[in-house]
């Protein structure tokens, strides 16, 4: 199962990838080099379908939990100033996501969407400590029961050259539902209150709509 944001890099590859590997015929007779050139388009073609992959999940949504809006690794837990929306003190947990991770970005709690904004920028590296601040992003806010207002933040990265945001102000959503697509890997901020129960670790591992990062 792939994801829609992928359909037609998908259909493009595979059509330039036939089209290459028919050619070869033509451009030479040595059969090593025609096979190192399909190989390498295969290799190539692969890299695309599994980038853009979205494997079903199982997901058990829960109002009392926030959940990893995407697949990674755990860079940052901390307490900082959050001064785009709340403008106070917030818990930070940063995902940074591989070029090999999942890049469906989901909501990580459930409610309505009160704040969506695009913020054009620079494209540090994702674990730059201003990348959060400089860089091209999307911050969305969901107003939850339990939670209150749940932030949420896209970062480009140095790979990841275009952020794809569906939230929109207005929106009622639901846990797990797709609030984005980062395109070739970046991280994810979520901002939570600071009375929030944290039941994630540093470096962990995480899966998008499935890892509870806290409760309360």
């Amino acid at each position: 199962m792939f994801h829609k944001e992928g359909h037609k890099i998908i259909l493009v590859a595979f059509f330039l990838c036939v089209v290459l590997s028919l050619t070869t015929h033509f451009i030479t007779e040595n059969t090593t080099i025609k096979a190192v050139i399909i190989i390498s388009l295969l290799v190539l073609l692969g890299l695309v379908l599994q980038f853009f992959r979205n494997p079903k999940r199982n997901f058990n949504p829960d109002n009392a939990q926030v959940l990893s809006p995407v697949d990674g690794k755990v860079v940052v837990i901390e307490e900082v100033f959050e001064k785009e929306y709340f403008n106070d003190k917030r818990l930070q947990i940063s995902v940074f996501m591989s070029p090999i991770n999942v890049h469906v970005t989901r909501y990580p709690v459930g409610g309505k969407v009160i704040y969506s904004k695009y913020h054009p920028g620079k494209y540090l590296v994702a674990w730059h400590p201003k990348s959060s601040e400089e860089n091209e992003r999307t911050t969305v806010v969901v107003d939850n029961e339990e939670f209150g207002p749940v932030l949420h933040r896209q970062i480009a990265g140095a790979m990841a050259k275009r952020i794809v945001n569906y939230a929109q102000e207005g929106q009622e959503i639901h846990q797990t539902d797709d609030s984005g697509f980062i395109k070739f890997g970046s991280r994810v901020d979520v901002f939570l209150p600071l009375d929030a129960k944290i039941d994630i670790k540093l470096h962990a591992k995480v899966k998008g709509g499935l890892t509870v990062l806290a409760s309360k």
